[in-house]
């Protein structure tokens, strides 16, 4: 499964190896225990991908080989190409610009997917 953790100042992706079924219901859960509302609705969540990183022509086979709609990828520009991943959500209330967007697809995306965003901060972080 993959996490972005959306705040004020940007978003963080992380690979959990938990199903989506099982940490969705643990936040339902951890809500109820605290007395806090939870919003969870179909959604999607792009970011943006260097197009210059290794592995992104690998991304492109492994995205048609997944099939369906659970991935898209776009060229943004010369330098980007846009990663839109299908899934939910979550929120304290409906119109929430923080919360947690949570996607489920082959295990072997998913990974790709959040090896190609670490390079990307790794690279980002060089520059200054």
């Amino acid at each position: 499964m993959l996490k972005l953790t959306y705040t004020e100042t940007g978003f963080n992706l992380e690979y959990l190896a938990q199903s989506l079924e099982d940490w969705v219901a643990g936040r339902v859960i951890l809500s109820l225990r605290i007395g806090k509302s939870i919003c969870l609705q179909p959604s999607t969540a792009s970011f943006l991908l260097p197009v210059d990183l290794p592995g992104m022509q690998l991304l492109e086979t492994e995205a048609r080989r997944e099939g369906g709609d659970a991935i898209g990828l776009a060229v943004g520009d010369a330098e980007f190409m846009e990663v839109s991943l299908r899934g939910n959500w979550i929120a304290a209330d409906v119109d929430g610009i923080e919360g947690i967007f949570v996607a489920s697809m082959s295990d072997r995306i998913e990974f790709f997917i959040f090896k190609l965003w670490q390079e990307a901060q790794n690279c980002a972080a060089t520059f200054p």
